[in-house]
């Protein structure tokens, strides 16, 4: 069987190790054909800023500096490769507790949201890194020459047969069996799943919020900064946000999500903020941003933030964009994940965690759904019904959990809009008092960082062999 893989972003490289993990080989011999399609550079020596052609395109392998994986997704890497999850913790920094702030300084909520999985283990905290770092663990056990550099014109997905894949520069059309699309929220392979549209029916949307960011010297902020946090401070004019982005290189369990170690090397900043029209990247001043910000922020007395306006450097600017809900994420055997799937917001903080759910259920789904084929010796005829049974699997487990995350995140990111000062310090007081009832909000959050979606499909596979 041949499977292509639209896109060769966090999506796509842990879509790639997964599939390599869980699929059967036919016939117990050679294993499946797999293909990553990627229009852009992905060698693991390219820098971060010889990828930055396109920055703020969604699908591109930078969008933003910073992110956070929380325990669940963390799970997901553990599953998959305990190597791999050693390596993405190595490269960022372990932190166990959220703080929440107003501008003046002031501490609202303390948020601790990690519990032990057994009475006897340490909580699993969440790494946070940059997202150049965590691409690059997952791109470096990807094979060189099962990747693709080729911009895609367009997918068509076939009832019958092998579904195909055109390029832009005219070269041979590709035929595969399985299409995934990882190609995020501008998703070309989520237009084969609405042929019949001359345009996207369900297009990306400008959440009318942008964010700009960076990293400044840890040893600038380290008597200011909490060890082993990562803080979010809030104002009437905006949001800002800043962590330590990596552990001391010669301290003890600096891979193990389970311990918080000295910081070292750099803090990631960023601040976000209302814009009604979406920059265009190509014409943006960035002297002028750096102008801005430091007027937006210049009243704002905490700390940390004191100093990281006195040497940061903005480089780019980074809209939010979301997707509505799309009904279905299948066609004929061409299937969507992570953010051609369902953009999050930043303020889920479960972008790349829900991604990696994503891939793993997949993974899973598809595995079970071959081995079935095989043992009913449909597995070389009925590849088309295999997809279908295991889109509809996937889709079940996934969509409604997605859902309640942005549901969520839609909430809290208006607390990042403009606001006046009535509402400002309504929302202070409100935040002040849910810090006297920390449960009420980790209780919450506990529900998405401790699911493990392995476990849900394993319940599902026995539940429906069971029917």
């Amino acid at each position: 069987m041949k499977i292509a893989i639209i896109g060769a972003g966090i999506s796509g490289c842990a879509m790639y190790l997964e599939l390599q993990k869980h699929l059967p080989k036919p016939d117990g011999s050679e294993s499946h054909e797999i293909v990553i399609y990627e229009a852009y550079n992905t060698e693991v020596d390219t820098t971060a800023d010889q990828r930055k052609e396109e920055a703020t395109h969604s699908s591109t392998l930078l969008v933003g500096g910073g992110l956070g994986i929380a325990a669940n997704g963390l799970r997901v890497l553990e599953r998959l490769d305990d190597s791999l999850l050693r390596d993405v913790v190595r490269g960022g920094y372990a932190v166990s507790s959220s703080n929440l702030k107003s501008k003046n300084g002031s501490l609202l909520m303390t948020l601790k949201p990690n519990k032990p999985i057994t009475p006897d283990s340490p909580p699993m905290n969440m790494v946070m890194s940059s997202r150049d770092a965590f691409w690059r663990c997952l791109r470096a056990r990807v094979p060189d020459d099962h990747i693709v550099n080729k911009r895609i014109e367009r997918i068509v997905a076939q009832k019958d047969g092998r579904n195909q894949i055109f390029f832009v520069d005219g070269s041979s059309p590709v035929e595969a069996d399985l299409i995934i699309g990882a190609d995020g929220v501008r998703s070309t392979a989520k237009q084969a799943i609405f042929p019949d549209e001359k345009e996207d029916p369900y297009p990306p949307h400008y959440e009318g919020l942008v964010g700009v960011g960076g990293f400044i010297p840890a040893s600038e902020v380290k008597d200011v900064v909490e060890k082993g946090s990562v803080n979010f401070i809030f104002g009437g004019n905006g949001f800002f946000g800043y962590f330590f982005a990596n552990s001391a290189e010669d301290v003890p369990n600096r891979d193990s999500p389970y311990h918080v170690c000295e910081p070292a090397g750099s803090l990631a900043w960023w601040s976000t903020y209302e814009i009604e029209e979406c920059p265009d990247h190509k014409n943006i001043d960035t002297a002028d941003v750096t102008r801005q910000l430091h007027k937006r922020h210049a009243e704002w007395k905490d700390p940390a933030i004191r100093k990281i306006l006195a040497s940061l450097e903005v480089k780019s600017m980074y809209p939010t964009w979301t997707s509505p809900p799309i009904p279905t994420w299948e066609r004929d055997g061409v299937i969507l994940v992570g953010d051609a799937a369902h953009a999050l917001p930043p303020s889920s903080g479960q972008g790349s965690s829900q991604a990696l759910e994503d891939v793993e259920a997949l993974a899973l789904i598809l595995s079970h759904q071959l081995d079935n084929a095989s043992k009913s010796g449909n597995s070389s005829t009925g590849y088309k019904s295999v997809f279908k049974a295991a889109a509809g699997q996937y889709m079940a487990i996934r969509q409604p959990h997605v859902t309640k995350i942005l549901e969520a995140a839609r909430e809290n990111q208006n607390k990042k809009r403009e606001m006046g000062v009535f509402q400002e310090y309504l929302m202070y007081g409100f935040l002040k008092i849910m810090g006297f009832f920390p449960n009420l909000m980790t209780n919450k959050l506990r529900l998405v960082v401790d699911y493990n979606v392995a476990d849900h499909v394993a319940a599902e596979i026995l539940a429906k062999s069971e029917c």
